[in-house]
Parts: structure tokens; C-alpha cells; sequence
């Protein structure tokens, strides 16, 4: 299964993005600040001039990740977790209101107030069963991340 995060409006306090699996949109995302933000890189590295990651209040780096489905110690449930993801670890997607639950995580819900999302405990879930049901059938899961 191939998912895709399209970054739309990368705000001062948040981002908010949309989420495809196979090309078929999910949901609305909302994230940290991207501070990788020249656009002649987005290299990850938050070395660049007006850069920098802020524990807590950076989105991760656009790019292609592996994701699996772990029980989680700190929500305690089973939740898609990313891995290998340069300079942050313990990053999920799961359900949250607005950029001040993610901690890096990718929130997923309905944008339907401004920075932040509704519905999220059903998206969390839904999108949780579905990459479950992918991996017992076998599929690897891919999220690539743009802006």
C-alpha cells in the first residue's frame, strides 16, 4: 500500500495536509511547523540559514518512509508508527486536535476548523485497521511525504 501526505498549508504554528492511499483521499492531516522549509532542498537536515528543528514543534522531513502497526507505550494502543525517520523517533499517525497534540506526529481527522481537526478518534481508527488489514495481507506499507 503506497500512502501519500500532500502538505498544503504550511502555516507559522501548524500544517495542515491531505492523505491518499493508492490515490484515493482519506483524510485531512495536521502537523507541527515545517522548518525544512527552503524549497531547493528540503533536505532534512535543519542546518540551513532560518532553520532548525524545535523538540516538540517540528513537522518530520518530506520524504518516503516504511510504516508499521506497534502497540504504542505512550497512547497505550496500537497505532502506525514510521520508521527510520532522520532526527525524530516514536513518530505515529493517530488522532489529535491541532498541532499542540503532535509532538511530530502526523494527526489525522476532518479540517473543518481552522489549524486543527475534527472526527479524529474515527480516522484513527479507521486508518489503523486499514494498514493492519494491508500488513496481514502481506503488503508493505510506504508513506511519502511532500510539500
Amino acid at each position: 500500500m503506497n500512502l501519500k501526505l500532500i502538505r498544503k498549508y504550511l502555516k507559522e504554528e501548524y500544517t495542515i495536509g491531505k492523505l491518499y492511499a493508492d490515490d484515493k483521499f482519506l483524510c485531512d492531516t495536521c502537523e507541527d511547523r515545517v522548518r525544512d522549509l527552503h524549497d531547493y532542498n528540503h533536505d532534512g537536515d535543519f542546518y540551513d540559514e532560518g532553520e532548525g528543528k524545535v523538540y516538540g514543534r517540528t513537522a518530520i522531513p518530506a520524504g518516503i518512509y516504511r510504516v508499521i502497526v506497534t502497540d504504542s507505550p505512550k497512547l497505550k494502543r496500537r497505532l502506525p508508527i514510521l520508521l527510520n525517520v532522520p532526527g525524530f523517533s516514536g513518530i505515529r499517525i493517530h488522532g489529535g486536535k491541532n498541532a499542540d497534540w503532535s509532538e511530530g506526529c502526523i494527526l489525522v481527522g476532518e479540517n473543518k476548523i481552522k489549524g486543527g481537526l475534527i472526527n479524529f478518534k474515527y480516522w484513527e481508527t479507521t486508518i489503523t485497521n486499514l494498514l493492519e488489514g494491508a500488513i496481514f495481507n502481506g503488503e508493505q506499507i510506504n508513506l511519502t511525504i511532500k510539500q
